[in-house]
């Protein structure tokens, strides 16, 4: 079913006021959208960059500051900062990849709603990481849901949605860019809509959803006796800039950056085994089922390369 055509608002887009509660890409390009339809955003919520984490996105504080919109950074929305939001009286509150989420005093502070950017398919992955848990569990569809908020995380109805297709060549970054631009597409398409009072509402169906929780750096240890497609769809769901699937070879951490599948069926040796170093610079390793060519890896504390050079040193023949 499409969506419904969009609609003009009731009132000129800049007497709305908006709050934007943002972070990544997802949110700069979600306020990008907004500045360009001339929305009135009052001001930015956003967290601080973590030290060490790996920065790849465009700063949603470097653009609103760009448009003289004031910034804040609480650890968490208490009392008064939900009385300095309520000052701000917004109209509508967003929420696009902001990492905490939002009590139901902070969604009540906007007549027109509080509406959030989720990006998988909703009900169908719930809560964190929805794009790297997508590719881990080898989906072959997401997308992003753009849906009204209520107390209970990605519960409530849906405005709208955008699938998007999983290719074998995506890994978390190349799908979250797609899940980007249908994001701030939808943005500008229903924006007008949610300020006119008539945002499209079809509640979700909970009884069908899947939830996931956040995941963590030791969640990326390859196991090699998998099959070999459930370790290709670990190493893409965790590559850069997430901290990368790992083993253990001569007792040292070995990060794995990039392999390809070198066949889904058959046993050549124990699971883990080097059979082969090829001369691409490539290394082949047997799975559980099937077999799994190394292109990229990097010894922990040293330079990451290609995998024949990264692996040249161990003495042992298989990776624990």
């Amino acid at each position: 079913m499409s969506d419904p055509t969009p609609v003009a608002p009731a009132h000129p887009i800049g007497e709305a006021r908006c709050v934007f509660f943002a972070y990544q890409e997802a949110g700069y390009a979600c306020m990008e959208a907004l500045l360009a339809l001339g929305a009135s955003i009052a001001a930015l919520f956003t967290h601080k960059d973590s030290p060490g984490e790996e920065i790849w996105w465009r700063s949603c504080t470097d653009l609103a500051k760009a448009h003289a919109i004031p910034v804040y950074t609480p650890e968490r929305m208490g009392e008064a900062e939900i009385v300095m939001l309520r000052a701000l009286e917004p109209a509508v509150i967003y929420s696009v990849y902001y990492r905490n989420l939002l009590p139901v005093a902070v969604l009540r502070c906007a007549p027109l709603g509080a509406y959030n950017l989720h990006g998988s398919m909703l009900p169908r992955y719930r809560g964190r990481a929805p794009v790297n848990w997508m590719i881990v569990n080898g989906e072959t569809q997401g997308g992003v849901t753009l849906h009204h908020m209520v107390e209970r995380a990605d519960a409530g109805d849906i405005v709208a949605q955008r699938a998007v297709a999983i290719d074998d060549d995506d890994t978390a970054l190349t799908l979250y860019r797609k899940i980007v631009a249908h994001g701030a597409a939808m943005m500008r398409e229903y924006h007008p809509q949610i300020i006119a009072g008539c945002a499209p509402r079809r509640p979700q169906d909970l009884s069908a959803s899947s939830y996931y929780g956040r995941r963590r750096p030791e969640d990326g240890r390859i196991d090699w006796n998998w099959p070999a497609r459930r370790i290709f769809n670990l190493v893409r769901a965790v590559t850069h800039p997430y901290p990368g699937a790992f083993g253990f070879a001569d007792g040292r951490k070995v990060l794995i950056w990039q392999v390809r599948i070198a066949s889904e069926v058959g046993e050549q040796g124990a699971p883990g085994t080097i059979i082969s170093r090829n001369g691409d610079g490539t290394i082949e390793v047997a799975a559980g089922l099937g077999r799994i060519l190394i292109v990229r890896a990097q010894i922990e504390n040293q330079v990451e390369c290609d995998a024949a050079d990264a692996l040249g040193s161990c003495a042992t023949m298989r990776l624990d």
